[in-house]
């Protein structure tokens, strides 16, 4: 008995714990688990949180949109978070009424062509409902008796457009005709604006474009009053407090394809209607109005022109909304980029997100510019809502290790209380390397940051190979969020480097533009010298097998860096420009180049070309992968195809990846099969470049 009970011990110790899970990495095929949480809507009372969560379909190949309620209690949560629209059908963007009893929410629902919908905060969910005459995203009046709202006059309230669905496809201005116009099925182009990226249908000519204007309508319900006849898209509702004025922004140049200032602007008018007057007139841009409580002030962002700082402008105005003094520049001495400023309740201070190196976080502004942050921790916060007393703040929050989630906390950012947890469960299996900062010098003395992330499984002594990414922009940022593709690579086996070069937001504005009229001369130093740094400090890298990785200006900076340096031993470049010349004709973004190349093509000719990679491409020796989408504008398929013609012509060993109905957001918002199948690629070519079969890079 002894030797059977002895047995059956050692047979149960031998079993794997199958009551656990097991521990692995990160795999492609995860990203079908990751739930997301966007926009956060805090209610009036600051009793309840309304969040839009996105769920990935994976036998449908979609994504899944869906608004969720968490309860307060005491500035924290009162049980778990409840799911508040029907399931079946896709729903976001949560607004609160003045009173917390209405739930306004964006959803396209069968054949129902008004994506407008109300729930009452009576009990979880409920029967969704329409208001009459509302029909665009509600924003309530403060004394809660109308709704404004924009939208563009539909095809039902223009029978010539019902007549002529091809209205637009030949340019109103075109000087050649044709013989038969019901035999030409084909486009005449006047304007540059003739494509968009993601866009696979051309775009009619833009002097047909309905653009959208600002409507009103009682809160109860009723026959909508159109408030604008604007020749421009009006944007950005804002209503005064005394709901006597609104405020809106538009750009009465937003047609004007010569137009490379800031001109957008803000204007009021009257609710019952009238002329709308324009309240600024400054050279730049205003946009982002806010009233103050005491309706005395006026805060609004303003951008001198492109390239400028930008600021948060406070005014005096009188109740009609004019301005009594001169904007005052309240962050001129502060050398960060304000997101849309929020007052506080007393009309003291000043509320608005930044981001800060590699944080994103909520700062406070007072009246005297001084600025302080709030928040803090390597994590980037984001979609802020406030509590109509401002005790209480809702937000999401990433870092390294964790996709978005909800959180609450104090006004003053303390006591701080997760809400929701969608991640835990399937993270709880998954092993997460954490990112380890890292920052060098160039040889000018400005010091750039980086992380490293180590390989899953790391043993000191065995050397790895490492991967440098690159982010897109430039004027953009890596730092302390979620990344699926780094945890990826560091399950494969891979140091994972990511940095921030001299031309990345959150730093200052002189860093942001240091690179202008100079990529990849200036900051290609940032990154090579990042990888000496990360090498020296990790001994276990392996010099000869470093690779390197991004997509649109980083997959610039893949081509760029393999042919203008022999650090890097295979490649994988996304969405990458490697001709300006000819990028600047075929892309929908020529004012990108215009102001960072310091003119057009013919006017800088030696710039454009001396900063192309096909002026040096001969040089590559890195096996590349290109994965290019089919839909891309920004960076069209043909920059990708010249950059595989002449590797393929050079016997370098090249492959091209082409995804159809994919724009130049592949790497985000694409098709979940194809956003998947690009993970895997990036993966395996990696692997097998690095690990398995490792090219050489070639020597010093």
């Amino acid at each position: 008995m002894r030797r059977v009970l002895g047995f059956l011990i050692l047979l149960v110790l031998s079993l794997p714990p199958l009551a656990y899970p097991q521990k692995r990495g990160l795999m492609p095929q995860d990203y079908y688990k990751e739930v997301t949480l966007g926009e956060v809507a805090l209610s009036p009372a600051g009793d309840l949180v309304a969040f839009t969560v996105t769920t990935i379909v994976e036998k449908e190949n979609k994504r899944h949109q869906e608004i969720w309620m968490q309860r307060l209690r005491g500035g924290g949560p009162d049980g778990k978070p409840f799911r508040f629209t029907d399931s079946t059908l896709e729903s976001s963007s949560p607004r609160w009424s003045p009173d917390g009893t209405l739930l306004g929410f964006n959803s396209r629902r069968g054949k129902d062509a008004n994506s407008a919908w109300f729930m009452r905060i009576t009990a979880p969910g409920g029967e969704a409902f329409h208001i009459e005459g509302v029909e665009g995203p509600p924003v309530w009046s403060p004394d809660g008796k109308w709704i404004a709202y924009t939208k563009s006059p539909s095809a039902g309230e223009d029978e010539a457009e019902d007549r002529n669905k091809r209205e637009g496809w030949i340019a109103p201005d075109a000087v050649s005709k044709t013989l038969d116009a019901k035999r030409f099925d084909g486009r005449v182009i006047t304007s540059t604006r003739y494509k968009r990226d993601g866009t696979l249908q051309l775009m009619p000519h833009f002097s047909v474009r309905k653009k959208s204007q600002l409507f009103v309508v009682a809160a109860a319900g009723g026959v909508p009053r159109r408030i604008t006849e604007a020749a421009f898209d009006v944007r950005e509702i804002e209503w005064s407090r005394d709901s006597r004025i609104l405020l809106f922004t538009g750009d009465e140049r937003q047609d004007d394809e010569s137009n490379v200032e800031q001109t957008s602007d803000i204007y009021a008018v009257s609710p019952e209607g009238g002329e709308a007057r324009r309240l600024t007139r400054n050279p730049g841009g205003e946009r982002a109005p806010v009233w103050a409580p005491n309706a005395e002030r006026l805060a609004f962002l303003y951008t001198k022109d492109r390239g400028a700082e930008t600021d948060i402008m406070v005014v005096d105005v009188a109740p009609d909304g004019t301005f009594r003094t001169q904007p005052k520049n309240l962050t001129a001495s502060w050398d960060l980029g304000p997101g849309s400023p929020s007052w506080t309740p007393d009309g003291s201070e000043l509320r608005f997100g930044a981001g800060v190196g590699g944080n994103s976080h909520l700062f406070k502004l007072s009246l005297d510019g001084n600025v302080r942050q709030i928040t803090t921790g390597d994590r980037q916060l984001g979609a802020y809502s406030f509590s109509r007393d401002g005790k209480l703040m809702a937000y999401s929050a990433t870092d390294v290790v964790a996709p978005t989630e909800a959180f609450v906390a104090r006004g003053d950012g303390t006591a701080e209380q997760r809400l929701t947890s969608f991640n835990d469960s399937w993270l709880a299996e998954i092993v997460r390397m954490p990112a380890e900062r890292l920052t060098w010098k160039v040889a000018d003395g400005t010091q750039i940051e980086g992380w490293v992330v180590r390989p899953v499984d790391y043993a000191p002594g065995r050397k790895y190979p490492m991967v440098l990414k690159i982010h897109g922009g430039p004027h953009g940022a890596y730092g302390n969020t979620w990344f699926g593709t780094f945890h990826i690579l560091s399950n494969a086996g891979f140091f994972v480097l990511y940095t921030n070069p001299r031309g990345s937001t959150g730093y200052g504005h002189k860093f942001t533009y240091a690179t202008r009229g100079k990529w990849g001369e200036v900051d290609g130093e940032d990154f090579i010298k990042g990888v000496d740094a990360a090498i020296a400090k990790y001994p276990d890298i392996d010099r000869d097998r470093v690779g390197v990785s991004g997509g649109s200006y980083g997959g610039y900076m893949t081509a760029w860096l393999t042919s203008t340096t022999n650090r890097f031993a295979a490649a994988v470049a996304s969405r990458l420009i490697v001709n300006w010349e000819s990028w600047y004709g075929a892309s929908d973004a020529q004012d990108l180049t215009e102001y960072e190349f310091l003119g057009m093509p013919w006017e800088q000719r030696d710039i454009y070309r001396r900063l192309s990679p096909l002026s040096y491409v001969e040089k590559v020796t890195a096996p590349t992968l290109l994965i290019e989408g089919e839909e891309d504008y920004r960076t069209p398929m043909a920059e990708g195809e010249q950059w595989f013609m002449a590797l393929k012509k050079m016997k370098v060993p090249v492959e091209l990846v082409r995804y159809p109905r994919s724009s130049h957001g592949l790497s985000r918002t694409g098709e979940p099969w194809l956003l998947v199948d690009r993970l895997e690629r990036i993966r395996s070519w990696f692997v097998h470049y690095l690990i398995e079969q490792p090219a050489r890079r070639r020597p010093d």
